[in-house]
């Protein structure tokens, strides 16, 4: 890849917040968002929005989506396999996943697998780049990703059908519906996608001299989610959440000698919330009750499994006050209390208490400051006090200016203090302190962001080898990021053709304070971009993804890398215009056949192919 070839394709694609790409009309509805501080206290950071126009040009789960729309980077065990993120030089434990609001991280490793998750189960998902602890607790340091089931209360009954057959036997299937009038609002939603995933890997080949094969890559992804909203009254509301998924699949083989073995992980979400609004004061309660678990068989011709299990209890109160016309203040008392046990870290009871103080300041229809303060509370180990201040002014119609200052952090999980052997119950949590300034420049139809940023890492937990050689946790390394997130969105008609063309660039350098050298799996460079075009009943669009090279060690040695990569898609679809809408449409995936992996050892799959139909009555 030259980098001539790479600038002329970012040329091509320019996003800020990308949006439904085709729509030539847009109809208000009364929505009732899941997470209100996401809507109060983000004016001053930058925040990626993708809607189901963008979610249903991408493959199902939720790594695909995001990597390919967004700055976040992406390692993945194989196609299907455990996926992990990297978001602005911070580790995957780092970057907090939201669901309506909660936390929904592992208790016990602290992070999420972005393969398990189907994206077609939310109205939209958006992406906050820089800390969000205040609002969100442990692991929103590189920054927080949010899955939204927002509930709408008008009269409708909507129901969407989506069915897709790809390469590799790939299935899949994603039903919505929506029932809803000025009192009650529901959402069902049914979601599975398996693949025998045997592709071929590109110029490998066994002692034998044949092509090698993606064995015992099998992966079924299964989940099932209900939401409910009742309007009391104008001014009270009650909603509740539910949501189950199961994701059982095997582990692709490195060589051909190994042992076949399988991972099968599920969890449970419940969320019951209160609103009400009485006039200058407000109030939200959330109760949630959340079971993750899994089973890992290290050989599955054998029945013998280890197993993990957490059962999370969360209560959160936020109290709401208009103290002046241009001063909004909130008080959120948070307490969560988590069960986990399992065979590799016994028994263990886990209670967490916060308090968190919010203020946002409207000076004028230009000028807006928010601050935020919390403090945790527990009995395993210290916490610091973390705050949050930002400013957002827009000079004019064309340039607005936001400024953010914060400290995050992540406390240690259940692996990391309980892990027989090697745990250590003596741990701090990591602490991070984060500067942003953002440049926003809107004109006409092009919105163009560019984000500066430094983050400063202290006591990050590193897991390395101590006595008898058994590994544990520490407290070790101090970590500075800095880098650039650069933005561009355009869309326009021209009579009845629709255009748009959107593009995301990171550029991060995330170095260890003391060898002064960057982390690895983590890339210099990434840049997104997508263009699309419409007319009358016909669709097209082409993306690309591009990864510069990372080291995979920390001493950056240069024969120990992963090669930079770029991956296109390319696909169109025809509405046949039955009932509200009947798309057929057909993908090309890696459309170049590059041969790629994110991770040694573990390839990715040439070109392969998608159909799917979308029925929408």
């Amino acid at each position: 890849m030259t980098l001539q070839k790479l600038f002329l394709c970012f040329s091509l694609c320019v996003c800020q917040f990308i949006s439904a790409q085709n729509d030539s009309i847009t109809k208000l509805k009364e929505v009732v968002v899941s997470d209100n501080n996401f809507k109060k206290f983000s004016t001053s950071q930058s925040v990626l929005k993708l809607n189901d126009s963008i979610i249903n040009k991408n493959e199902a789960l939720l790594t695909d989506l995001l990597n390919f729309n967004s700055v976040i980077y992406f390692k993945e065990y194989g196609r299907g396999m455990l996926s992990t993120v990297s978001f602005r030089g911070t580790t995957a434990s780092q970057t907090a996943v939201i669901w309506n609001g909660i936390n929904i991280n592992s208790q016990m490793n602290g992070s999420t697998d972005f393969n398990t998750i189907s994206a077609s189960d939310y109205n939209s998902i958006n992406v906050k780049a820089g800390g969000g602890s205040v609002i969100y607790g442990s692991g929103a340091i590189g920054g927080t990703v949010h899955l939204n089931n927002d509930l709408s209360f008008n009269n409708q009954f909507d129901n969407s059908l989506k069915l897709y057959y790809g390469s590799f036997n790939t299935i899949g299937v994603n039903y919505k519906m929506n029932v809803s009038n000025e009192k009650w609002s529901t959402q069902i939603g049914f979601s599975k996608n398996s693949s025998t995933n045997d592709y071929l890997y590109l110029n490998k080949y066994n002692w034998r001299g044949e092509q090698r094969r993606n064995r015992n890559g099998q992966y079924d992804v299964m989940g099932l989610n209900a939401d409910f909203g009742y309007k009391i009254n104008k001014n009270n509301i009650l909603k509740l959440y539910s949501q189950t998924s199961n994701t059982d699949r095997n582990t692709s083989l490195v060589s051909e000698s190994e042992t076949k073995s399988k991972y099968i992980n599920g969890f449970s979400r419940n969320l019951i919330e209160y609103n009400g609004d009485f006039d200058k004061l407000t109030t939200n309660f959330k109760t949630a009750y959340i079971f993750e678990n899994y089973q890992y068989f290290a050989d599955i011709d054998r029945d013998y499994y280890s197993y993990g299990k957490t059962e999370s209890l969360i209560t959160k109160l936020d109290l709401g006050c208009q103290l002046l016309k241009s001063i909004q203040i909130n008080g959120v008392l948070d307490y969560n209390r988590t069960k986990g046990y399992g065979t590799s870290f016994g028994n263990h009871i886990r209670e967490l208490g916060s308090f968190a103080f919010l203020a946002k300041q409207q000076v004028n229809t230009k000028w807006q400051n928010e601050f935020g303060i919390r403090k945790e509370f527990n009995d395993v180990y210290k916490s610091p006090v973390l705050f949050s201040l930002g400013s957002s002014y827009a000079f004019n119609k064309f340039y607005n200016l936001k400024l953010n200052l914060s400290r995050n952090f992540r406390i240690p999980t259940y692996n990391d203090l309980y892990w027989e052997e090697g745990g250590n119950p003596d741990l701090k949590p990591e602490s991070s302190y984060q500067a942003e300034i953002g440049n926003v420049f809107s004109y006409k139809k092009i919105t163009f962001s560019q984000t500066v940023y430094y983050i400063k890492i202290k006591d990050l937990l590193r897991w390395i080898p101590g006595k008898n050689g058994i590994w544990a946790p520490q407290n070790t390394e101090k970590v500075n990021a800095c880098g650039a997130e650069t933005i561009l969105s355009w869309k326009n008609n021209y009579g009845k053709n629709y255009f748009s063309a959107n593009a995301t660039y990171a550029y991060t350098i995330s170095k260890n304070e003391e060898t002064n050298k960057q982390l690895f799996f983590v890339p210099f460079n990434k840049v997104t971009g997508a263009v699309a075009y419409a007319h009358s009943k016909i669709s097209i669009n082409y993306q690309f993804l591009y990864n510069g090279f990372v080291y995979t060690r920390s001493d950056n040695d240069p024969k120990e890398i992963i090669d930079d990569y770029m991956v296109s898609n390319i696909g169109i679809d025809y509405d046949l215009k039955f009932l509200s809408s009947f798309k057929l449409g057909f993908q090309i995936l890696n459309v170049f056949n590059k041969e790629y992996q994110s991770l040694e050892d573990r390839p990715m799959p040439g070109r392969n192919y998608n159909m799917y139909l979308i029925l929408k009555f």
